[in-house]
């Protein structure tokens, strides 16, 4: 971090039907703030592709508009439906593909680590997850929809963990 400047992390919770973004701001006094977040919604009845491109330029826009100087995303972890699986895989593909065109390094977490990360306990359920988010985040209310609160939570993650790896080496 340059001195005089805050870091930026975007967290990405993707989904085909809905992709959570959340930016949030390291502050050089260490305080945590969510500059914006939300989520990219495609229509269910349009193509893969079409959805998929949408999903990217989005993504895009969001990026430039923001400017992050890193980007987290939710690894995709097993699930039972394997056409849900695939369709996140491949959303999850073109967040990849954004960061990485924007020239940003990307970290990659699994659901138990960003619930270790934000809650201290890798097996939080979702409302405890919400309720740390905006408790770190200091918003006034949990961040809605869940992609986006999710989203943020990465971010988070990606932040508190980057602290800690910086502590290890420094010791």
């Amino acid at each position: 971090m340059v001195e005089g400047e805050a870091l930026v992390v975007v967290g990405i919770d993707p989904g085909i039907a809905r992709t959570g973004y959340g930016f949030v701001r390291l502050t050089e006094a260490g305080i945590l703030e969510a500059i914006a977040y939300g989520v990219i919604e495609t229509p269910a009845g349009q193509p893969l592709g079409t959805r998929l491109r949408q999903l990217y330029k989005m993504l895009n826009g969001l990026l430039l508009l923001h400017n992050p100087s890193f980007g987290a995303v939710e690894k995709l972890f097993f699930q039972r439906n394997v056409r849900t699986a695939m369709m996140v895989g491949q959303a999850r593909g073109v967040a990849m593909l954004a960061l990485a065109e924007s020239d940003l390094n990307v970290a990659e977490y699994t659901p138990g680590e960003i619930k270790q990360a934000v809650t201290g306990y890798g097996a939080a359920d979702k409302r405890q997850m919400q309720l740390m988010t905006a408790a770190v985040l200091n918003l006034g209310a949990i961040p809605e929809p869940d992609d986006a609160a999710d989203a943020l939570a990465v971010a988070v993650c990606h932040i508190h963990s980057s602290r800690i790896n910086n502590l290890e080496r420094l010791q």
